[in-house]
């Protein structure tokens, strides 16, 4: 296992000067932005069409010590408007072309959400099964939306060596480990998760229970926290509408590795995702809005480097060395 880093919180920065940080914060392993949400500032998609562009910016890498864990593009691939939906299906299938030709195995994604027909506006996120209209509509947007695109692309993925990791989160139809299983169920064998422990912290969901849930449908790990507090829940539950920035007054926020559990927790959670068969790498996202970017970077990866579990686990000497 190692840490990495989600380079989106260092945007601002050009990739020469990402690299040399994250060098001095023992990280050599990265995960790019390649469109929608997160942008694209490290890793450009018209790199497909650009052989020179191409082989440069793998030799960067290379000179740099560096690999990449996952190509990102966050979007809403299934959005009722059709040319945001057709945007985020092009970018997140010339990701999966890139992440081919730069033999990364992980492209990451949001499930994304249809609205409540052909002829709607915004996407509609079902959270009740009654009245009865929102398990139609549930059902709609499962098998009239959903399952014929994911299945399609999980075959595209497969057939060019690359895994879909779907990052479970409130406002998409995949945002807990039971409907994360449900697409990959349905969908195939290269669909799995992106996982975010702090997208289950603030659901009410135990992160480390719902790794035993997920097993081996964790393609890659995100390293961010969340804190809640429990002054503020009465009043909200987990679904607060609140703006990120209004910390005194919301159920919960994000934040930097170490700043919502301790050690001890973080410990079992990486124990655990190896237990159950994730030895990859967790890629550090920054969205603690009490710290700058470069200062919650940084103490996440202090705090990561020195707990996660580097070396393969050996063979039980004690067993196999005990005379009978």
């Amino acid at each position: 296992m190692r840490v990495g880093c989600f380079t989106a919180l260092l945007s601002q920065m050009p990739l020469d000067q990402v690299l040399a940080k994250l060098k001095g914060l023992n990280i050599s392993t990265v995960e790019l932005g390649t469109g929608n949400y997160p942008g694209d500032p490290h890793c450009k998609l018209s790199m497909l069409d650009n052989k020179t562009a191409l082989k440069e910016f793998k030799q960067k890498l290379a000179d740099n010590g560096v690999t990449i864990s996952a190509l990102s593009c966050h979007g809403e691939p299934l959005h009722p408007n059709a040319d945001i939906a057709k945007a985020n299906q092009e970018t997140q299938r010339k990701s999966i072309l890139l992440a081919e030709k730069l033999e990364v195995p992980v492209v990451i994604d949001f499930s994304g959400c249809p609205g409540d027909s052909d002829t709607a506006k915004y996407p509609n996120w079902v959270t009740s099964p009654w009245p009865p209209h929102y398990q139609e509509l549930l059902k709609w947007q499962w098998e009239k939306k959903a399952l014929p695109f994911w299945s399609k692309r999980a075959k595209f993925a497969s057939d060019h060596g690359v895994k879909i990791a779907i990052e479970m989160h409130p406002g998409f139809l995949v945002y807990n480990p039971e409907t994360m299983l449900r697409l990959r169920n349905e969908a195939g064998p290269s669909i799995g998760c992106n996982y975010d422990p702090s997208h289950m912290f603030w659901q009410g969901i135990d992160p480390i229970a719902a790794v035993r849930v997920l097993g081996d449908s964790i393609f890659h790990v995100h390293a961010k926290d969340t804190q809640i507090y429990n002054v503020n829940l009465p009043g909200t539950g987990v679904l607060d509408m609140k703006l990120y920035t209004d910390e005194k007054a919301r159920s919960w926020i994000f934040r930097t590795c170490g700043y919502g559990h301790g050690a001890e927790w973080w410990k079992e959670f990486v124990s655990t995702l190896r237990m159950y068969g994730y030895d990859y790498v967790l890629s550090i996202e920054h969205e603690d809005t009490l710290m700058s970017p470069e200062e919650g970077l940084t103490k996440a990866a202090n705090f990561l480097n020195d707990l996660i579990i580097r070396d393969a686990p050996s063979a039980p000497w004690w067993i196999e060395n005990t005379s009978a």
